[in-house]
């Protein structure tokens, strides 16, 4: 009973995030794959941000996703701030549509989840020509994008089987009584 109320504490959850968080960013300064012109890689980050906050809104907060997203942007050389805020903005608008998307079948999530990216993807870099800051061609950064939108369903999957993190139903309570 005790080891229910721990196992289901956000404070697991938030720590798991944390640990996937920092194996992803680690792969991702490893010269993998870094041959001029190849294709370039989702954004796996992204998509774990998304999915998370998608699937339980409350393990995730905002603050947590800015220290990472915050961090990233320092370690990759990004102008520092500019796609946290981004992200920031991105999950506090799909936190605030909980509701909805706890209703919404996984096409219509998935669908949902794109047009976010996409809007990422133009706020980025309208971001970067309004302050006339040279940037990686619209190609590169749109085949990223939609690579993130199709890993999106995998990221989900693997969240489910590894993390056990779903959904929460309409009208659930946790341990404590208190609906979430």
């Amino acid at each position: 009973m005790m080891l229910d109320g721990i196992r289901n504490s956000a404070w697991i959850y938030r720590a798991g995030f944390i640990a996937v968080a920092l194996a992803l960013l680690f792969l991702r300064l490893l010269p993998l794959g870094s041959v001029a012109g190849d294709w370039p890689g989702p954004d796996l980050m992204l998509c774990l941000m998304l999915a998370w906050v998608t699937q339980r809104p409350d393990h995730l907060p905002a603050a947590l996703i800015a220290l990472v997203v915050l961090a990233e942007d320092m370690i990759l050389m990004r102008p520092p701030g500019l796609w946290a805020a981004l992200v920031v903005l991105a999950t506090e608008f799909l936190r605030a549509r909980s509701s909805l998307t706890r209703e919404l079948g996984f096409a219509a999530e998935w669908m949902l989840i794109a047009g976010v990216m996409v809007a990422l993807l133009v706020a980025y870099r309208l971001a970067f020509a309004v302050a006339f800051m040279t940037q990686p061609g619209f190609g590169f950064a749109f085949a990223q994008t939609i690579g993130s939108i199709l890993m999106y369903p995998v990221i989900v999957w693997l969240l489910r089987v590894t993390f056990n993190l779903r959904k929460l139903s309409t009208g659930e309570i946790d341990a404590k009584g208190k609906r979430l």
